[in-house]
């Protein structure tokens, strides 16, 4: 097969399936993948397409990703009051896994105060911060290294998965909607998480507003499996993520917010405990679609239906006198 044979195939595919590995890149039009990977140099080098860690992808916004040096920097006192927060459900004893990304690595740094935890992870930032905790098990999972956030990814990870069970997942990713769920831009980060969400029996989402209403290339969590949505209140501005909050609470994600660093008039309000502060667990209000048992799961959480705009305005009022 001719060079410009080899990468029409190769563009087709990527435009087919949105992306592709290498290796099945080289598979299908018989060649090595060091020739395949000079071939999508080339398809880079013209905008046909992008080059991702060992694979190729369909250019454009839509597909990229920060890395951590960038994540690290974003939304800073957001992901600590989230972290704050999401430690709260955690219980003396129990086995959970969290993924890679920075909020989940705040969170991490919390869990190190939990006796008796064990921490499933393929994040070498989440298993950093839990190294000292004398009371906190970690069980890093196979795999091959992403360097640009520090996870494990790849079949070896994902097989070291299998069979496990634990009480609940805590996972970040790049954007959220109501429509698909979570969504990372990275395919291999994207397959191990799933692997996670198999293993856990609820899955707790932590993510920032700036995230809501974001939708990146491959999903990982459809929002029918999403327990609950922890994050911050969305600026009064910010009318995209406090319509995906809304729609989110329709769906019967069980939200909770963590306040005190945005204006307390902002968003279409379930829930909000100042940064810093455990959160309440009384029992869910009437509404929710969804009843998930485990400790933890009394989180107190608001889902606003179908009310209408003034309706909701008196209930977010009943929920702050709370």
């Amino acid at each position: 097969m001719f060079a410009a044979e080899r990468r029409q195939l190769i563009l087709e595919m990527v435009r087919a399936n949105g992306a592709v590995s290498l290796r099945e890149l080289a598979r299908v039009v018989q060649t090595s993948e060091v020739t395949v990977r000079r071939d999508v140099r080339a398809l880079e080098a013209e905008g046909l397409l992008d080059r991702r860690h060992g694979g190729a992808v369909l250019p454009g916004g839509f597909t990229r990703e920060s890395g951590f040096p960038q994540k690290s920097h974003l939304a800073t006192a957001e992901k600590t009051a989230i972290a704050d927060l999401a430690a709260g459900l955690v219980e003396e004893g129990e086995a959970i896994v969290v993924g890679a990304g920075t909020t989940t690595q705040e969170l991490a740094r919390r869990l190190a105060r939990v006796p008796g935890l064990t921490v499933v992870t393929n994040s070498l930032l989440v298993a950093q911060a839990l190294a000292h905790a004398n009371r906190v098990e970690v069980v890093m999972t196979g795999g091959t290294l992403r360097g640009s956030n520090y996870a494990l990814v790849g079949s070896g990870a994902e097989q070291s998965l299998q069979g496990l069970r634990v009480s609940r997942a805590f996972l970040s990713g790049s954007g959220l909607t109501a429509e698909r769920g979570l969504s990372t831009s990275n395919m291999l980060s994207a397959s191990v998480d799933r692997a996670l969400v198999q293993a856990a029996g609820e899955v707790v989402v932590l993510a920032d507003h700036t995230k809501l209403g974001t939708d990146t290339m491959f999903q990982t969590v459809p929002t029918d499996v999403i327990t609950r949505l922890v994050t911050d209140e969305p600026p009064t501005h910010d009318d995209r993520a406090a319509t995906e909050l809304q729609a989110l609470a329709d769906q019967g994600v069980q939200i909770a917010v963590a306040g005190g660093s945005v204006s307390p008039n902002s968003g279409p309000g379930v829930d909000s405990v100042p940064a810093g502060r455990q959160p309440r667990r009384d029992v869910p209000l009437p509404g929710q679609r969804r009843n998930h048992g485990g400790p933890g799961a009394q989180l107190r959480t608001a889902v606003l239906g179908e009310q209408q705009p003034g309706e909701r305005a008196a209930r977010v009022a009943d929920l702050r006198r709370r």
